[in-house]
């Protein structure tokens, strides 16, 4: 059972990286290229991105998950809940993209873009392909065709790194350097594109993505349930109200900025913090990969006797590898943050990326706790909490932007506060519907210990060099005290590594 999960969340974490690598080494590339305000417009754009995937996908994803298991000894009832699901997103899909073309003009005008009219449309087009992959994508993990999933994860990443460099910088250097004025290049490309150019190659790549996925999502008899669903709706919509939520808390404080902040001051704002935004990317890595992994595998053994006791278990080593992740990356922030990002412009914003790592951590904990309301098809309680944290990171961030000079550092705290109440909601609650025998004790020492050390190490000095050596001496200290509280399992472990190692020199 742990083999099964252990390999595919390898394969999902590996294919996670990698597709995170690229555009993880983009943004220094446009950020060295493009200073803050230009750099603001791509991230504002995709700043936006997230809320309306949300809509888009309106919760079929996991949607998908709960219905196509409990038809599991009935492939054609799976094959009737993979096309309507698919379905009502390529319907929902569609519409957006008609009415969002017919409207672009003023679509451009309202997100205070006037001028980039074209980049929207080529957003909305991304926005659609995007959406349509979701379900066969879905498909595919369910099926634990995890090696194609990842093949045409990265595929799309790659496409889309290498079509961005040739498009802003090679292209450019060749027309300016190496006498291409006169020749074919010049004659189609448009300099004043400028960073927009992103969002042609990101276009390109979706739908290379989506094309790629057509066997998938014609490989079966296409059935569409009317009654299914309406039902399937049902479980939907509260998972929709909670990404709605969720991504409030993950992005639209790039909006608050652009809208709160005066004129001039609010790109340069947004361009710093989504820039140093990035670095918190490392601990998004390992929550996303393991979250790719474990929700299938969740579903898939929620009847069973001894389930709450492996979600203990899968927790407390979550939180143990998060914990290890948020105290190396700020002790080591200082120089990490110089070699990635090496426009100085941007260097203001280091001071608040350690709140933005905690926070994140925060919000690993909460969707690994959050399995309970969707185990319980209490789906309801997950909106809930979504809408508490977003009202959190609503309120903080116009008080914060509108009435005092905090700036970006408003939205940090939004975060923080928010992903940390919505991980204690949700744990409470989840105790009382859906009880998993965690342990407790464990588990506030880890995140809880690693949340102190951070700040301690990072706030106590102005001085780098000071804050990198205590900073990595606390992390030994706390790798070193870990080892020895799990020194059972990791004996355990060792001998099962002995065990394997004989063998094969036999």
């Amino acid at each position: 059972m742990y083999k099964k999960l252990f390999s595919q969340t390898i394969i999902y974490g590996l294919s996670n990286v990698l597709v995170r690598v690229f555009p993880f080494i983009l943004t220094p590339m446009l950020v060295k290229a493009f200073g803050p305000a230009k750099y603001s417009i791509y991230a504002d754009f995709y700043s936006a991105a997230g809320i309306i995937s949300v809509l888009l996908t309106h919760g079929m994803e996991t949607t998908f998950f709960r219905f196509f298991q409990k038809f599991k000894d009935n492939a054609s009832r799976q094959n009737t809940v993979y096309y309507t699901s698919l379905t009502s997103v390529f319907i929902v899909s569609i519409a957006f993209l008609f009415f969002g073309i017919s409207a672009r003009q003023p679509l451009a005008k309202a997100f205070k873009h006037p001028d980039e009219v074209n980049f929207l449309v080529w957003f909305l087009f991304i926005l659609a392909a995007d959406a349509m992959s979701a379900v066969p994508f879905a498909k595919l993990r369910i099926e634990n065709k995890a090696i194609h999933f990842a093949s045409l994860k990265i595929m799309n990443s790659v496409v889309m790194f290498l079509l961005t460099v040739i498009l802003i910088f090679w292209i450019p250097n060749q027309i300016n350097n190496n006498g291409w004025g006169s020749g074919f290049f010049i004659k189609i490309y448009n300099f004043e594109y400028g960073i927009g150019y992103a969002f042609a190659a990101n276009l390109i790549a979706s739908i290379i993505t989506f094309a790629a996925l057509l066997p998938t999502i014609l490989n079966g008899s296409y059935k569409f349930d009317t009654s299914l669903w309406e039902k399937m709706l049902t479980y939907a919509w509260p998972i929709t109200i909670a990404g709605l939520a969720g991504i409030i808390n993950e992005t639209m404080d790039r909006q608050f900025i652009k809208y709160l902040l005066p004129e001039g001051k609010a790109e340069i704002e947004m361009g710093i913090y989504s820039a140093v935004y990035k670095i918190a990317t490392f601990i998004t890595l390992f929550k996303t990969a393991y979250l790719l992994g474990v929700e299938p595998f969740f579903f898939s053994h929620a009847g069973e006797k001894n389930s709450g006791k492996t979600y203990a278990t899968l927790m407390k080593y979550f939180s143990i590898f998060s914990a290890v992740i948020l105290l190396f990356l700020v002790a080591n922030l200082d120089w990490i943050g110089r070699l990635y990002i090496r426009n100085s412009d941007y260097w203001s914003g280091f001071k608040v990326v350690p709140i933005l790592l905690i926070g994140s951590t925060f919000l690993g904990i909460y969707l690994n706790l959050s399995i309970w309301y969707k185990l319980s098809d209490k789906t309801h309680y997950g909106a809930l909490i979504s809408c508490i944290g977003a009202f959190i990171t609503i309120l903080f961030n116009y008080l914060g932007l509108k009435y005092t000079n905090l700036g970006y550092w408003a939205c940090a705290y939004a975060t923080l506060f928010s992903y940390f109440t919505m991980m204690l909601i949700s744990y409470l609650w989840g105790q009382k519907y859906y009880s998993i025998p965690y342990n407790h004790r464990k588990l506030i020492f880890y995140i809880g210990g690693s949340t102190i050390l951070s700040l301690l190490s990072y706030y106590l000095s102005n001085s780098i060099i000071v804050r990198t050596l205590v900073g990595n001496i606390l992390f030994m200290l706390f790798i070193y005290v870990t080892l020895k509280i799990e020194y059972k399992d990791v004996a355990i472990f060792k001998a099962k590594i002995n065990t394997i190692l004989q063998s094969r020199k036999k």
